[in-house]
């Protein structure tokens, strides 16, 4: 990927102007995405576009519905200490837990995982019984992490639970509209801003 700044002379905010700017190369990975189906208790992970997995799972149950939407991998730790007073759950509650957690890949900053739960292994693939995440056997839990990168894409599809934030908890931001998006976009600030040329709108147009 090459992205080139087209900036110079442009005035950016209040006293914030662009400048002189060398072009910026980059190399990406496979477009790693994972697809949770909570109505069907599966996951499947796609490496540019073909399965290269289908795992059994187990989501939130009724009252702890896991989110619906896009996240992005946020992050990924091998040992996790899962608190239920982290989620607003009383401690001694008949809800509560506090345990040790393998191969944890976050998804949410507000504790969304995808993560090993061999407690639960005879629902995995046939009922939601976790409190918001995903789990999986351990093997599973760390073949994903050893996967998956940040940024990747998880996505939950057919949860009773609510929509992912587009910003707020995590990367968010694909569950936005393309129309909504550009609501936030520079270029069209500068068609309706009447300080700005027709020029400079172009200058900030991409070029693909």
């Amino acid at each position: 990927v090459e992205a080139h700044s087209t900036l110079n002379g442009i005035k950016v905010g209040d006293r914030l102007w662009g400048g002189d700017s060398k072009p910026l190369r980059l190399t990406i990975g496979d477009r790693i995405e994972a697809v949770t189906d909570a109505a069907s208790h599966q996951m499947t992970v796609y490496r540019n576009g073909r399965v290269i997995n289908t795992i059994p799972v187990t989501t939130g149950k009724p009252g702890f519905e896991t989110r619906n939407g896009v996240k992005v991998v946020l992050g990924k730790e091998a040992l996790v200490r899962m608190r239920s007073t982290s989620i607003g759950i009383a401690e001694g509650s008949s809800e509560s837990y506090d345990m040790d957690v393998y191969y944890a890949t976050r998804v949410t900053w507000s504790g969304e995982y995808v993560h090993a739960a061999p407690w639960s292994a005879g629902s995995q693939g046939y009922a939601n019984v976790s409190h918001g995440c995903t789990g999986m056997s351990t093997s599973n839990a760390e073949w994903f992490f050893n996967t998956v990168r940040t940024g990747d894409i998880v996505k939950v599809v057919n949860s009773n639970g609510a929509q992912m934030d587009p910003f707020g908890n995590g990367f968010g931001d694909w569950n936005l509209s393309w129309k909504n998006w550009e609501k936030g976009s520079a270029i069209q600030a500068a068609a309706t801003d009447g300080g700005r040329s027709g020029v400079q709108a172009a200058r900030l147009s991409p070029e693909v």
